[in-house]
């Protein structure tokens, strides 16, 4: 039985989604106290976490950091805020999907049962394939680093999600549409400026590690990373 942590201080909507959950087999915990999110997910180690933006103490893109910290575990957000932005930066603290407010309880439960079988089920790689080194740099896809002669950098979930893709088909290009299509499943909300927002925080953490030009955009088609730093190394 799945594992769903619900973390949302309305309870009409918590009882809801508790509800609803029950009823497609889900075992469900929603948060109790908001200043101990961290060691709540910690002590129920849930499968996937439903996580509202605005929630006392805290607001949920710090609950999201703390969580990637410790687990990869899929992240949907639940909010009422249908900004671009407020997505945008859900994603780039760790998020998997962003559903918002109000929402059709059919289709939250696809999104999570999507999530569940990309993380556990038939499209989850196996877990000892989540380490790929290409000419020394090495992406651990698990613990949310890149490493390169000695040197580590963290990373995000969703520039994991990138790099994986990058480094897997190495020396060959990936398309925008394959990149979008791995990262997210409802490409709804997602603009080509947000691609664009990634790519160039993976092209930061490349240069953390004084990789340059490794990751270079072909006009018209996507992008291709060649490990051209392992000739100048």
């Amino acid at each position: 039985m799945f594992k769903i942590f619900i973390v949302e201080d309305d309870k009409q909507l918590v009882s809801l989604l508790n509800e609803h959950l029950h009823k497609f087999g889900f075992d469900t915990q929603p948060v109790d106290q908001f200043d101990s999110v961290l060691e709540q997910f910690e002590r129920y180690s849930p499968h996937l976490v439903l996580l509202d933006v605005n929630l006392p103490k805290y607001d949920g893109y710090y609950w999201c950091r703390q969580i990637r910290k410790v687990s990869t575990c899929p992240i949907i957000f639940i909010s009422a805020r249908e900004g671009k932005m407020d997505q945008v930066m859900a994603l780039e603290n760790g998020a998997d999907d962003y559903i918002t407010k109000p929402f059709d309880y059919d289709i939250a439960v696809a999104k999570i049962n999507s999530q569940l079988r990309r993380a556990y089920g038939e499209f989850a790689r196996a877990q000892g394939d989540r380490l790929i080194d290409i000419e020394g740099l090495k992406l651990d896809v698990e613990r949310l680093t890149l490493t390169y002669q000695n040197q580590k950098v963290e990373i995000s979930h969703t520039e994991a999600r990138i790099l994986e893709e990058l480094m897997r088909r190495s020396e060959r290009v990936v398309s925008r549409d394959r990149l979008l299509e791995k990262i997210w499943d409802d490409q709804v909300f997602v603009d080509d400026n947000t691609l664009n927002v990634y790519i160039t925080r993976v092209r930061k953490k490349l240069l953390i590690l004084k990789i340059e030009d490794a990751l270079q955009t072909i006009r018209g088609q996507g992008y291709r990373l060649s490990p051209n730093w392992g000739s100048a190394s």
